[in-house]
């Protein structure tokens, strides 16, 4: 994908076909550790793109997945958290919220575009580039297996744990 490109999110669903490979990364955690996707070879993946550290909406989503992650990791699950964030910022929240995964800074957000969930967004009558809330599970080949992006921050990690019963 070249360029910022501006996506809707039915086109998030178009650009990543289910049971193809993920777009694979290496960024840095909330230590300044480098952590790729090859790392997780093996597990499921749950890579979820989210706008900002420390807000309300994503300090809610972080601490539903952070409050199911037994039943996560029983599932097989490694949970990788993107945003656009410095890995200070993310080190300040997963200490505030006492958060039990690991969380990576996409600051050119060229991980974002990858995934096609940076975007233009519009708040409160302004528009501007952002991610768009959106988690993609990623299978134990590294192939995209389902694609989350119907959710409220505070039913997130449900709906994720459905998927996965269910599956």
């Amino acid at each position: 994908m070249t360029g910022i490109g501006i996506n809707t999110k039915k086109e998030v669903n178009a650009m990543l076909d289910i049971g193809k490979p993920a777009p694979t990364f290496t960024l840095e955690d909330q230590t300044g550790s480098e952590v790729s996707l090859a790392d997780f070879g093996g597990k499921k993946v749950l890579v979820y793109f989210y706008p900002r550290a420390s807000t309300p909406g994503c300090t809610t989503q972080a601490c539903g997945l952070r409050d199911s992650m037994a039943e996560l990791k029983d599932l097989n699950v490694e949970v990788l958290g993107i945003s656009p964030d410095t890995p200070k910022r993310l080190a300040n929240f997963t200490e505030k919220q006492s958060l039990n995964f690991t969380l990576l800074a996409d600051p050119e957000h060229e991980v974002c575009e990858a995934y096609g969930v940076w975007q233009l967004k519009k708040f409160m009558g302004r528009e501007n580039m952002g991610v768009v809330r959106t988690s993609f599970l990623i299978d134990e080949n590294g192939n995209l297996e389902h694609i989350f992006n119907k959710f409220k921050t505070k039913d997130h990690h449900e709906v994720v744990l459905n998927y996965l019963n269910d599956a």
